[in-house]
């Protein structure tokens, strides 16, 4: 039997960037867990959000989790900006639930907050 993570989050950053995350995003398309990204219609503002929410068989994760790191590791349009943040939570059936963080040009895997516990398997 196939065991799933359900992985759901947002990356923040701002237009320019979001061009390339689009991107990184498209070269990527399997078909069938790519129709998990949400992006904005129409940007307003300063900062864009990229949104992504659904349900990986575990050995499918490294498709996704590539991406975020290509992600975090794309260039930072402005220097007295913070870069591309974001955060994901990942609860697998089995190992239970972690966060990955998006900062500082990498993603950072750290087991999940008191705050975000209730989102893991009971």
């Amino acid at each position: 039997m196939a065991v799933y993570v359900s992985i759901r989050g947002w990356i923040e950053c701002d237009r320019e960037q979001l061009t390339h995350i689009e991107s990184v995003i498209s070269k990527n398309v399997d078909g069938h867990y790519s129709g998990g990204w949400g992006f904005p219609d129409r940007p307003f503002n300063w900062t864009s959000f990229v949104f992504y929410g659904g349900d990986i068989q575990e050995g499918d994760v490294p498709w996704l989790y590539d991406q975020l790191k290509e992600i975090a590791r794309l260039s930072v349009s402005d220097v007295d900006g913070p870069g591309i943040q974001g955060l994901f939570v990942a609860t697998s059936e089995v190992k239970g639930a972690v966060e990955w963080q998006i900062r500082d040009g990498g993603v950072h895997i750290v087991p999940i907050g008191e705050e975000l516990r209730y989102l893991g398997p009971e």
